[in-house]
């Protein structure tokens, strides 16, 4: 399984157990009826607690404990699940019930060619439109985003990327690129997490992510674009080279 997803002690499912294993913190979890509905609340916090790696690929999610964490019923957190199963989250296994979705190389495959078509666009688009205020924040972004590098842990790596690529989403002037981006966020965020974890990745990454940068204060819309290519291509080759990894680890006879 991706063991390297995983954050904090894990632990047996028995008792108190559970909750050691997802870090300690159960709040995360915990439904709020008055803020959202409550089924919207329950998909949402899910599935964040899978995507931050509290819920490792393959492992079973079993309804009870699910309850005990969110606060909500058994009706509410089967709906939750069926939602999960539609975004490719949550697959049913014969005789185990809802495990978390493993991605497969090919799957990864055709989630980074989208990306690579969108993402880059958007980069070209905000070399040629933003504001000095726009990138000015994404300098700002940028330097957040070095810091987590360099100083932090997997998934602040994750959340920083994700407010660079933020900035850089809404200030490319193009909604529709934000929109169709946004249903593969959280799939995305998994697999820039499996990149990330690879040895030297953040390293590398955040000189590639930085010559963007250099292109977009140029306002050189073509230089943006192939640096973004060039640090999606690289960030593909590392994740595709964990999950070969870890579908071979896992495909191996067991001794």
């Amino acid at each position: 399984m991706w063991g390297f997803l995983a954050d904090g002690p894990r632990t047996t499912n028995k008792g108190h157990g559970f909750f050691t294993k997802i870090g300690g913190d159960i709040s995360i979890m915990r439904v709020d009826r008055i803020v959202a509905p409550v089924r919207q609340q329950t998909v949402r916090n899910i599935r964040n607690a899978i995507v931050k790696g509290r819920f490792r690929p393959g492992e079973r999610l079993v309804e009870r404990e699910l309850c005990e964490l969110t606060g909500v019923s058994r009706t509410s957190i089967r709906e939750a699940l069926r939602q999960l199963e539609t975004e490719g989250f949550v697959t049913p296994i014969p005789n185990r019930g809802p495990c978390v979705a493993i991605v497969t190389p090919e799957e990864a495959k055709d989630l980074y060619e989208i990306r690579q078509v969108l993402e880059a666009l958007a980069y070209r688009l905000f070399a040629e439109r933003a504001t000095p205020s726009q990138i000015n924040g994404l300098r700002h972004a940028l330097a957040r985003l070095e810091k987590a590098y360099n100083e932090g842990t997997p998934q602040d790596m994750v959340e920083g990327s994700d407010d660079f690529y933020d900035v850089v989403l809404k200030g490319c002037g193009n909604k529709s690129i934000y929109s169709m981006l946004r249903p593969l966020h959280a799939r995305i965020t998994l697999l820039r997490k499996t990149s990330l974890s690879k040895p030297g990745r953040p390293s590398q990454s955040i000189k590639e992510v930085k010559r963007i940068l250099e292109a977009i204060e140029r306002h050189d819309p073509q230089g943006a674009w192939g640096a973004a290519i060039e640090n999606m291509q690289n960030a593909e080759a590392a994740a595709m080279d964990m999950l070969h990894r870890l579908h071979t680890v896992k495909e191996s006879p067991s001794r």
